[in-house]
């Protein structure tokens, strides 16, 4: 990502913002109670820019407490070199991440500027852009994956007037290791998802949650982090783990009744129309293996086969 000099002073007098009060009714999770801190915020932007900032305090944190949609909240939103960097955390596949990070950056602008202003003949400027999804789920995708807005328009003729891009990053261990190596923070992270996940696999949740976090502990993983808010920690991973187990469940009966429904209207095999919007993307980039296609779309090896014939 592109980096410019800026003089703060001058970016401070034109990005007003008015921090509002927190909304209780959010329930937190690990990734945003580790990276509100602005020392590893800091090296989180410095891992993704491939930049060296030193100083925490350049960082202008602009996350919008209150700002809530349909139970949906930002996780990280700050501005650094003149740009609004809005980072997001998911552990569940979600196509709709540009459409929400859309209302996101809605409410932002106009938090940051004059409203006033926009009547007058002088261009108001507003920082640019950038989306920034960090994926740790358990479904196999490459290390950087795209999402755009355009893809849910329907019936699009030409080039999209409107777009929104989302750059996803694997975050999971074993993926992106030149992110990780740039910054432990998020490394540590993902080794102890990696070990709740796998705790979970054999033990009760809240067990395994905890075996996790004692053994990280021992271990140096995320070891101050962890001692200073193990309760915290727990509960919200526990809280967090069963949230991912829902979601898989949902969206398992979600495409089991578009399959259905499917077959009742005589489409065939109940393909469901984002399944394959999603299949059809991933064959396009030549990047993804058809077991990996099969995963993350929710279709079967023979319907991936299918899809890449027709489109041959």
């Amino acid at each position: 990502m592109a980096k410019c000099k800026r003089n703060r002073n001058r970016a401070k007098r034109n990005f007003t913002f008015k921090t509002p009060a927190a909304n209780r009714n959010y329930k937190d999770t690990v990734f945003r109670m580790l990276f509100s801190d602005r020392k590893n915020l800091l090296s989180l932007y410095n891992a993704v820019n491939q930049s060296n900032y030193k100083n925490p305090e350049d960082l202008e944190i602009v996350t919008l407490e209150n700002a809530i949609y349909m139970g949906i909240k930002n996780d990280l939103a700050f501005i650094m070199d003149t740009n609004l960097y809005l980072y997001e955390h998911q552990s569940t596949y979600n196509p709709n991440m540009p459409l929400r990070d859309l209302f996101y950056i809605c409410s932002e602008y106009q938090k940051l500027v004059d409203k006033k202003s926009l009547f007058s003949s002088t261009l108001q400027k507003i920082p640019a852009p950038n989306f920034i999804e960090f994926y740790n789920g358990s479904t196999v995708i490459s290390d950087c994956t795209e999402l755009r807005l355009s893809s849910a328009f329907e019936c699009l003729t030409g080039e999209p007037k409107l777009e929104l891009i989302v750059t996803v990053l694997n975050v999971n261990e074993g993926h992106n290791a030149d992110l990780m190596q740039h910054c432990s923070m998020l490394k540590e992270y993902a080794q102890y998802v990696a070990r709740v996940r796998h705790y979970a696999s054999n033990m009760p949740l809240n067990e395994a949650v905890k075996h996790a976090v004692d053994e990280c502990i021992r271990e140096g993983i995320l070891a101050e982090f962890l001692t200073q808010n193990r309760n915290e920690v727990i509960s919200m991973s526990i809280f967090e783990y069963d949230k991912e187990l829902e979601e898989k469940k949902l969206r398992k009966a979600e495409f089991e009744a578009g399959r259905e429904a499917g077959h009742e209207a005589g489409f065939a095999e109940g393909e469901n129309h984002a399944a394959l919007e999603i299949a059809s993307r991933m064959l396009q980039s030549d990047k993804f293996s058809l077991d990996e296609i099969a995963n993350f779309s929710g279709l079967s090896i023979a319907e991936v086969k299918k899809l890449c014939t027709d489109k041959q």
